[in-house]
């Protein structure tokens, strides 16, 4: 894939179309291991990232790093769209979706609200794991983004306030957010139909014993 080369199952069809270009093969030491180095392709679409350390746990940690940045950038590739972190955009979301229950109203309306808490339940988790108060900030936070400025106000962990997340620089793939929503969203959808489905069994149950002590009467 990194010198344009194509696999050939028999050398007897092999072919100059088939070959790849590159200006060096080179057979290396790595440490104990020993590793085979293509380097200089025209146009690879295929790289190898070598990763070193003296304990294997850095090796690890190294590894676990470069594999969420390119997650990351992997995940801006497929949608280029990003918005600000920081908890800024769960609670703006909470809000417009609060909006829309009032808009409903009823049963179907507390359902929405219950939503909208479900959100800022994520941020009242990020503001809990940096040791601040959940309740006042989440007051703060709801407050910001009532104004017309507050757009994108989230929780600054390291100094405990609240602050543009455009200018901590703190952004997260849209693709992300909307997998975990669509995620959550399911995942709850399943446990109410389960809820469901033991609640109709227990009634079932109940009427036949009902049934039963009829008869037996």
């Amino acid at each position: 894939r990194a010198t344009g080369g194509r696999i050939v199952s028999n050398i007897e069809d092999l072919t100059e179309k088939d070959l790849g270009e590159c200006a060096l093969v080179e057979e290396r030491k790595v440490g104990e291991d020993k590793m085979v180095f293509v380097e200089n392709c025209k146009n690879p679409r295929a790289v190898s990232i070598v990763l070193r350390a003296g304990l294997e746990r850095l090796v690890d940690e190294a590894e676990r790093s470069v594999r969420d940045a390119l997650s990351a950038v992997a995940d801006v590739y497929r949608l280029p769209k990003v918005v600000y972190g920081a908890g800024a955009f769960e609670i703006e979301l909470a809000k417009y979706i609060r909006d829309y229950a009032n808009k409903v109203g009823g049963k179907e309306g507390l359902a929405v609200e219950a939503f909208a808490r479900a959100l800022e339940g994520i941020v009242e988790t990020l503001i809990t794991n940096a040791g601040l108060d959940p309740v006042d900030m989440l007051m703060k936070l709801r407050a910001e983004h009532m104004k017309t400025d507050g757009k994108w106000i989230g929780v600054d962990v390291f100094t405990g306030k609240l602050t543009d997340a455009k200018t901590l620089g703190v952004v997260e793939p849209l693709l992300v957010k909307t997998s975990a929503l669509k995620a959550g969203t399911e995942a709850a959808t399943l446990i109410l139909r389960i809820d469901d489905v033991i609640a109709a069994a227990r009634r079932k149950e109940e009427e036949k014993k009902k049934e039963e002590k009829k008869e037996e009467e």
